[in-house]
């Protein structure tokens, strides 16, 4: 593993270096994270923080999206401005390609909303980044579904399946791989 060193300049504006400095984590978390083979692949984390209550799921699935629901009442806590919390982390699920939802559920203090909606998200990613070992179901392996159905084992059944009877066992295998993961 190389050591990864980030060197930030200062932009312009909040904007722009939150933007910034959130484009650096996520290469960095791509670059230390390495092959996404014998990944847990999800987390989730909850987080208090005095009167805060905040989750965060992440998915390591290589698809970049961002969900944030946290509902600020004023427009900057000290610095930087408040929507720059969602723009982070949007920035940092495209760099570093991840699927990231974060929500505080109650909170009148907007700081310690978005400190606690910090912690939770670094319990999940800490979750989702553990490595599967040898003998665990998905060690070895990028944790996915796709490509696991194949249409040529259903072509053996060909005339004896209808498509209620094929849509059955689509959500018998669904329901198994939930269970599996």
């Amino acid at each position: 593993m190389t050591d990864t060193i980030l060197f930030l300049t200062p932009s312009v504006d909040d904007y722009h270096t939150t933007e910034d400095t959130f484009l650096a984590l996520g290469t960095a978390f791509t670059q230390t994270l390495g092959p996404r083979t014998s990944l847990v692949r999800f987390g989730r984390g909850d987080a208090v923080l005095d009167s805060a209550l905040s989750w965060a799921v992440i998915d390591l699935s290589n698809r970049p999206y961002s969900v944030t629901n946290i509902d600020f009442r004023r427009e900057m806590t000290g610095e930087p401005s408040t929507e720059n919390v969602a723009h982070g982390l949007e920035s940092f699920a495209q760099v570093a390609g991840v699927t990231v939802h974060v929500g505080c559920t109650y909170e009148s203090t907007d700081h310690r909303k978005a400190e606690s909606t910090f912690k939770a998200l670094a319990m999940a990613v800490r979750t989702a980044c553990e490595r599967r070992t040898a003998g665990e179901v998905g060690a070895g392996d990028v944790v996915s579904t796709k490509g696991v159905v194949k249409l040529d084992v259903f072509e053996q059944f060909d005339g004896l399946l209808d498509s209620r009877l094929l849509i059955d066992l689509l959500h018998a295998y669904v329901v198994f791989e939930v269970l599996l993961w």
